[in-house]
């Protein structure tokens, strides 16, 4: 297996360096080898290998565009079109080609590149500024520390710099003319822990630098007052947990774990499985993209999704305060969960005996980076019946009484840590036709140091007017996550319709006994700026999207519904004024749909830092473009309110939210009716009892 190195002659990547500090690369587990040879014969949709960077590198370098100092803020693949990898054979050359946004003399470009021929396409300047580069992070620490008014503000506290470690974080656009000119990030700082493992439990609240990342230096150092910093360290691992709170008895604990052979097959990038096959890859901004997913109906591999991936995340903080307004973060388009994928560790993020891979993503110098097992893949058995029916009129000889089969899935898993935050991302697959993406929030609550110690202090009423008191001296503000996905459907073809089917009440007759039930009634939009749909619970709906040029089974249109797991959220928010919300209007809405267009592929637009809105979904749908019959992309929105208690603390549990996507008319029956039945074996002596 491969192993994270440094770049020539540049900074490592804050990720790689990390995973070196830590130790992480070259854990245990089953894992795949992947080819890195010039000649391999690709599939359209892989991710770009080692030596497609190098082709990049040395078309730009001959073109003349990179100097020393030129950077990578991205490098994605430009995917050919529909047709072309439609039509593609296994074992068929196919054009590659990718896209590379770079950082040069303070400016942004955008270099389009055919690896095939080894060309330059086209190269243009940009107006907007790309995500936060590796380097960019490294040095804006060390340009806080070293500004002569955050050494007196940290003498102010009697503190001095070794004591401290800065987090850079992005600031946003309130339009106010601050970032003019300027690529900002603003860096509250911690007391850094000597042995602990919180790296977040004692803020030095009411202090902060604002870093200029282009000139490479701390502008401007906010303080505010000098506010009690927190004396307990409020480590999380076992050895600093030992007497905090009694531990329960270790005894064992059943694993449900998957049979010896799990039915995955692995043909490179392309994953089938029971009825399922898709191909995966995995990107520094959106992290895990999977594409071409089918499912096989009978004989025949039938379209469901042509790609879907996480478009944005954004994550605004209520507390209005000078330390904590701009925390407005856009974590997928301004730091890039790809970038921040982080190793799985088998029997805790994921079974034992999951598989384990790699992915590959770039530096600052467009060279590859290795993350080590960031993905992982496993089949296991739920411990619930798939479906199952007992027959209490079944009781004659020859009869069945009861029949059932046991429920199983197939998890693709990564997880990425965004600053104190982890986000674990599933992709879940069903054999009843049934997708399930999950987003699951864990990791470390964001505090702010405050006077009081609990709530009977003077102080706590005005402390916790923006959050809540979670321990002594700090307070976990409020905030909110929202996630967007981009979901490409292709049901059976491109050529779809979008539709909501409501549940509305019955108009009864006067013959009729029943004065109270619902009927459905269906709408379709036609252009898309009529097709943004908010879930009410109190308007049930279904919506859909399918394919009216086909019909199946009895003579339906096949379709697969959209339903929200426990994961939406709106409120109070102003995304019509209020800049951070104007730049990430999406939250308004659960669903929007528009036609497909190649160039569109994340909610928060190309270049999410610092960005006004102008680039974004909610602006696009405003050009009314047809939906009528076309390839479209509907983009979910899910979110939850997080109002913090002490149970956070000092490590959240893991939150989970998500969708289902399942088949609605698509089956001519149930898939999973044929799963094949549980083997017969005695059973163990259970502990049975009567209640």
């Amino acid at each position: 297996m491969s192993t994270v190195g440094p770049s020539q002659g540049g900074l490592l990547g804050l990720a790689a360096l990390l995973l070196l500090i830590l130790g992480l690369v070259g854990m245990s587990g089953q894992r795949t080898s992947e080819s890195s040879s010039p000649e391999a014969v690709r599939h359209p949709l892989d991710a770009l290998h080692e030596d497609e960077y190098a082709t990049l590198r040395k078309v730009l370098e001959e073109a003349g565009k990179l100097d020393g100092a030129t950077t990578f803020a991205l490098i994605e693949l430009l995917e050919p079109s529909k047709e072309q990898v439609r039509g593609w054979k296994e074992g068929q050359a196919t054009p590659r080609r990718a896209q590379a946004t770079l950082r040069k003399k303070g400016r942004t470009y955008t270099a389009d590149v055919d690896l095939t021929e080894g060309k330059l396409v086209r190269w243009s300047a940009e107006q907007g500024e790309p995500m936060v580069l590796f380097g960019e992070f490294l040095a804006a620490t060390e340009a806080a520390l070293t500004h002569p008014d955050m050494v007196a503000g940290l003498e102010r506290r009697g503190l001095v710099a070794k004591d401290v470690f800065c987090l850079p974080l992005t600031a946003g656009n309130f339009f106010d003319g601050e970032i003019s000119g300027r690529r900002l990030m603003k860096a509250p700082c911690f007391v850094r822990p000597e042995s602990g493992s919180n790296w977040y439990s004692r803020p030095i609240e009411g202090l902060f630098a604002t870093i200029d990342l282009t000139a490479g230096a701390a502008v401007a150092v906010t303080d505010t007052g000098v506010v009690a910093i927190p004396e307990d360290g409020w480590g999380y691992t076992a050895s600093e947990m030992e007497g905090r709170a009694p531990l329960r008895p270790r005894r064992r604990s059943a694993q449900l774990r998957a049979a010896d052979d799990d039915g995955i097959e692995l043909r490179g990038s392309r994953v089938q499985w029971d009825m399922w096959r898709f191909h995966v890859r995995t990107e520094k901004r959106a992290g895990l993209v999977l594409s071409l997913v089918e499912a096989r109906d009978k004989d025949a591999w039938r379209s469901v999704l042509y790609q879907a991936h996480l478009s944005e995340v954004f994550v605004p903080y209520m507390d209005p305060g000078p330390a904590f307004y701009w925390r407005t973060y856009m974590d997928s388009g301004e730091y890039g969960f790809g970038l921040f994928l982080s190793p799985l560790r088998p029997g805790v993020d994921c079974p034992s005996f999951a598989r384990y891979f790699s992915a590959r993503i770039h530096d600052d110098e467009g060279r590859p980076l290795l993350l080590p097992d960031a993905v992982c893949l496993f089949e296991r058995n739920v411990g619930d019946a798939a479906w199952r029916h007992f027959e209490v009129f079944a009781q004659g000889e020859g009869m069945t009484p009861a029949e059932g089969r046991p429920g199983r899935e197939l998890v693709l898993r990564s997880a990425s840590q965004v600053g104190n935050y982890d986000y674990f991302i599933d992709y879940v697959f069903q054999p009843d036709g049934k997708i399930r993406i999950m987003i699951g929030s864990t990791g470390i609550d964001a505090v702010k140091g405050v006077n009081a110690r609990n709530m009977a202090d003077p102080s706590a009423t005005q402390d916790t007017r923006y959050g809540t008191l979670i321990a002594p001296h700090l307070v976990a503000p409020n905030h909110d996550h929202f996630f967007n996905f981009r979901l490409d459907f292709d049901i059976d073809g491109a050529a779809n319709d979008f539709m909501r089917t409501a549940l509305v009440p019955g108009q009864p007759k006067n013959e009729e006994v029943r004065r109270s039930y619902w009927v459905t009634r269906m709408e379709r939009p036609t252009t898309e700026d009529k097709a943004s749909y908010r879930i009410s619970h109190d308007r049930p709906a279904m919506y859909h999207i399918g394919n009216r040029n086909l019909t199946v089974g009895v003579g339906h249109h096949p379709s697969y519904m959209i339903s929200p797991l426990g994961g939406v959220a709106y409120g109070p928010l102003d995304t019509a004024t209020d800049p951070p919300m104007r730049r990430n209007a999406y939250i308004d809405k659960t669903f929007w749909v528009t036609p497909f267009d190649a160039k569109q592929r994340y909610a928060g637009g190309r270049f999410a830092f610092q960005s006004d809105g102008s680039d974004t979904l909610a602006e696009w749908v405003k050009e009314g473009r047809s939906i009528e019959n076309r390839d479209l992309v509907v983009w979910t929105t899910l979110g939850f309110h997080h109002v913090p208690h002490m149970e956070d603390w000092p490590v959240m549990s893991t939150m989970w939210k998500g969708m289902v996507l399942a088949p609605f008319n698509f089956f001519d029956q149930n898939p999973s009716a044929t799963l094949p039945a549980a083997p017969a074996v005695p059973l163990p002596q259970m502990p049975r009892g009567s209640l």
